[in-house]
């Protein structure tokens, strides 16, 4: 699909092979407080997770694309689109990309396509993202993408003994 191809990067599905990338990024603690993580996964649950994941979007309500490195053919991340509402056309949107592969442009060339694929294939009016106002990669992600911040949730999440605001952002279809 054209519109989940980019000059650097590719979106695509999970597939049975992704196991082991599954595996590392759901159990990386790094990334536990931004999707609220609380306890490793296990092989066999991700395993039923990867052979569930072929569910249409309007059915799971939640959509999970592989990052992946043209070059390489390699997963740098995964970009979730999740409480997916066809109703009010609109979606939350998640990304994480690996530790080794931060701070290349891979996340903001994945929301690029994402944006653009929810736009035009899904017809969504809007996307929006929740993040802790100490997150200052992804507040610069996603303002560089013209999300705008529209709320506050004042002590929203409690992480290692301190209570941290999120900050709602949205981006509208216009």
């Amino acid at each position: 699909m054209q519109t989940l191809t980019g000059t650097y990067i590719n979106l695509r599905a999970l597939e049975p092979e992704d196991l082991e990338f599954l595996f590392q990024m759901e159990n990386n603690e790094l990334f536990w407080e931004v999707s609220h993580t609380q306890a490793p996964f296990s092989k066999f649950l991700l395993k039923q997770y990867l052979e569930n994941s072929h569910l249409d979007i309007y059915e799971a309500k939640q959509l999970r694309l592989v990052i992946e490195e043209k070059s390489t053919g390699e997963p740098v991340g995964m970009i979730d689109l999740f409480d997916f509402n066809p109703q009010h056309k609109r979606a939350g949107v998640g990304i994480l990309v690996h530790p080794d592969s931060q701070h290349k442009g891979l996340a903001s060339k994945a929301l690029e396509l994402l944006i653009k694929y929810c736009f035009t294939h899904l017809q969504l009016h809007q996307l929006y993202a929740n993040i802790t106002d100490d997150n200052h990669n992804s507040l610069h992600l996603f303002q560089k993408h013209n999300f705008t911040q529209i709320g506050i949730k004042k002590d929203w999440t409690y992480h290692k003994g301190t209570y941290k605001n999120e900050l709602l952002f949205q981006l509208i279809n216009e």
